[in-house]
């Protein structure tokens, strides 16, 4: 048995995690596709080891920004990460924003193998957004529907398993090895703007942006930074003087306020999330769960 804890950005999902994990005996395995990345760490939005208060979480720093990480890699770690911790009889709890990630695992979902192509890539790195969304849309109409259409580094990745497949994404999902709990955290519309204001301001206090500069430093071009939205985009363009210190905050707060919309449009769709506004909630859904 597994439980899942998502919601959008600064709804609170580490925080929860890391309580049912207190609660029940638990680990956490982190869904997020930026905090697999070393040096990616207030950007990314993970857990400090004080939030962790000594709960062991999984898949945080095991890839280099400089490389691409799939959401095959995700699946293939992640289902390691569940025998060794079910293996220790504790419970894995999956705790993230990135839906696809979590659902490669809920919905065992098939994930084509397709190794990078480091030449594909730098032609398509040549298209703007809009042109590579277009080129998906064209080519694979299903998977163009159901991805960020600003997210770059995902769009990129679909097209290079599509034209070096010859097919399409496919769909096909085989029977969960695990039965799942989904706990969805619901915040209300101006709850959550002003949580992602507050936590957008924390970050910058404790140094988003020195963080954007040692990895630009550590030999990741301003591109690629980019490419990995939201902090790292727009801190990368106000070191390039693209933005003033005041546009780059407030074009972040409501890049990520859009993104939330975003993620909540993605989590929507999956009837099996059972949204909760408080701990009690949750607690009270995963005591009937674990009977």
């Amino acid at each position: 048995m597994i439980i899942a804890v998502v919601g959008p950005t600064a709804s609170g999902k580490t925080s929860l995690a890391v309580k049912i994990a207190k609660k029940i005996g638990g680990e956490v395995i982190s869904a997020d596709s930026r905090q697999v990345y070393k040096g990616m760490d207030i950007g990314s939005g993970k857990a400090t080891k004080k939030e962790m208060t000594g709960i062991p979480h999984h898949l945080l720093d095991v890839a280099s920004p400089k490389k691409q990480f799939t959401a095959a890699q995700f699946k293939r770690l992640a289902e390691k990460e569940i025998k060794k911790i079910i293996a220790r009889k504790k419970i894995p709890i999956i705790c993230g924003g990135t839906g696809f990630y979590i659902q490669t695992i809920t919905e065992g979902i098939a994930i084509p193998e397709i190794k990078p192509d480091a030449a594909l890539r730098a032609k398509l790195e040549k298209e703007t957004t809009e042109k590579l969304f277009a080129r998906l849309k064209k080519l694979d109409p299903r998977r163009a529907k159901n991805i960020d259409r600003n997210n770059r580094r995902r769009l990129i990745r679909s097209l290079e398993i599509v034209i070096k497949s010859g097919k399409q994404i496919p769909a096909l999902k085989s029977e969960p090895k695990y039965k799942t709990l989904e706990i969805g955290i619901r915040r209300g519309g101006k709850e959550l703007k002003s949580l992602i204001k507050k936590r957008l301001l924390e970050r910058l206090k404790k140094g988003m942006v020195k963080e954007v500069i040692n990895l630009k430093k550590s030999g990741l071009s301003w591109k690629r930074l980019e490419d990995f939205g939201l902090e790292y985009r727009y801190i990368a363009y106000y070191l390039q003087n693209k933005l003033s210190y005041g546009e780059m905050v407030e074009k972040l707060r409501r890049e990520i306020e859009q993104y939330a919309k975003r993620q909540m449009t993605w989590f929507k769709k999956d009837k099996k999330i059972r949204w909760i506004k408080n701990v009690k909630q949750a607690e009270k859904l995963i005591k009937n769960f674990l009977l």
